[in-house]
């Protein structure tokens, strides 16, 4: 089932002293993400961003299992930079970086990103359940921004529910869009085939669907062959 839209720290959850926040969507999806990553990239270098990390648990998970990757997390919300900081405080994890305040509706993400004071030449961009909660200039950017920062062999993972040709995979993903939409139009459940033409518009071709738990998918794309 797909999970419905809560911003953490106002969900009725404890926060720890520190500003710790939990997701339980982290306990539930974090390991069946980090294979689909480690199959891609176990034993490669470099560096990655996670936006939108929300509380920053899921890149503790994916920097412990890949600890040749330099991950840098981020995300807009300041409650949630700060859980994002704390949790990385907590953990210790050499290969975690400070959290980036990245804007994805701007396709440039954040000056860190181009000023020298950031990640540069990504292997890796990954995004989960965002697009759906946000209007559709932030998928462009994320896609705009991928582009911009991936190196040539660097891919884009996004991670979330997505209708197929129009249809809804299940009977919960449905009633999540309606209830997306209504609270706010400019939200809802993507078209797989609607992302797979944004990413055709920047470079980057879809080479892999992965099915996951709860009736959601992880969509990967790399820089499109030149022919």
């Amino acid at each position: 089932m797909a999970e419905y839209v809560i911003e953490f720290g106002k969900d009725g959850r404890p926060v720890e002293p520190d500003g710790r926040l939990d997701a339980p969507a982290y306990h539930r999806n974090h390991e069946a993400i980090r294979t689909v990553l480690q199959r891609f990239l176990a034993g490669r270098s470099g560096e990655a961003v996670e936006v939108g990390s929300g509380t920053g648990q899921h890149v503790l998970e994916f920097a412990r299992h890949l600890p040749e990757i330099t991950w840098w997390p981020s995300d807009l919300n300041e409650q949630h930079l700060r859980s994002i900081e704390a949790w990385r405080a907590h953990a210790g994890l050499p290969n975690v970086r400070a959290p980036l305040r990245v804007d994805l509706a701007d396709p440039a993400w954040c000056p860190q990103m181009h000023d020298g004071s950031g990640p540069a030449q990504l292997l890796a961009v990954f995004c989960a359940n965002v697009i759906h909660i946000a209007p559709w200039r932030v998928a462009e950017g994320l896609f705009a921004g991928a582009a911009r920062y991936l190196r040539g062999d660097g891919r884009l993972f996004l991670y979330g529910p997505f209708k197929r040709a129009g249809k809804h995979t299940a009977v919960s993903n449905a009633v999540f869009d309606t209830s997306l939409r209504e609270r706010n139009a400019e939200w809802g459940v993507r078209d797989l085939d609607a992302v797979e033409t944004l990413g055709r518009s920047v470079g980057l071709a879809l080479v892999e669907t992965v099915e996951m738990p709860a009736n959601n998918l992880t969509l990967v794309f790399e820089r499109a062959k030149t022919p």
